[in-house]
């Protein structure tokens, strides 16, 4: 199984607002730099948005390490709270589940690829999580008038 190592961060100007999001692929020496936007969406939206587009980009099953500043993200994997959605119906204890169809989508490509998730402090001294963060913030600068 091929070894990958992804980044990721998700950014918004407002909360909802403009969004931004990025992700880094590192595999054998080679580096693939992702980004995109949506003009109306949340901060929690590009974090996910950032892992589903780096784990669509791989073209076999892989091994990633995956590496957040999101707690949403990192929580909802790591935590299990995902697995616990999903055998409620996609819904939480409390009742609706925010971004369901972006956790559905996750869920299916985590189906595919072993990853493991890595929550890292965001702005801080992690060279590729701060790469992320200004091409995140970059790509919602496209969104304003």
């Amino acid at each position: 199984m091929n070894k990958v190592t992804i980044y990721t961060d998700g950014a918004c100007s407002g909360n909802p607002g403009p969004g931004g999001w990025a992700a880094i692929l590192m595999a054998g020496g080679k580096e693939v730099v992702l980004v995109g936007g949506e003009a109306d969406s949340t901060n929690n939206r590009m974090e996910l948005t950032a892992v589903i587009k780096g784990l669509q980009r791989l073209n076999r099953p892989c091994e990633v390490d995956l590496y957040t500043d999101s707690q949403y993200v990192s929580n909802g994997i790591n935590l299990e709270w995902l697995e616990k959605w999903k055998d409620n119906g996609w819904k939480r204890q409390g009742g609706k589940l925010l971004n369901k169809e972006l956790w559905q989508e996750l869920y299916e490509l985590l189906q595919t690829h072993k990853v493991t998730f890595h929550w890292v402090k965001g702005h801080s001294d992690n060279e590729n999580n701060n790469r992320c963060d200004k091409l995140a913030v970059a790509e919602i600068k496209k969104y304003r008038n």
